[in-house]
């Protein structure tokens, strides 16, 4: 049990951390509307690439459908291994 805690604290705070480096870099709302409706930023049309972009999540094609990962910043994939980390953790240990 204490293992399992021992990831979900570590894990909670990874993603906490590098949340907070997503919010410090967030775009203005005009440069964020330009990157969001260029498509040479979405690859196979749903997936979102774009290295100039540095929030982890930003919204999916269709707004309102919720938020993709933006593979083109290394810490989104960073986040995403975490989640992913957490929810084998999760599952290993319960």
């Amino acid at each position: 049990m204490t293992k399992l805690l021992s990831v979900l604290a570590l894990s909670t705070l990874f993603l906490l951390a590098i949340l907070s480096i997503d919010k410090k870099n967030a775009p203005n709302e005009e440069t964020a509307e330009k990157w969001h409706k260029d498509p040479e930023n979405w690859k196979l049309w749903m997936f979102y690439f774009n290295p100039k972009d540095k929030r982890l999540l930003p919204p999916k094609r269709v707004k309102g459908m919720g938020w993709t990962v933006n593979f083109g910043n290394p810490y989104s994939i960073l986040a995403l291994a975490g989640l992913l980390a957490v929810i084998f953790a999760l599952e290993y240990f319960l």
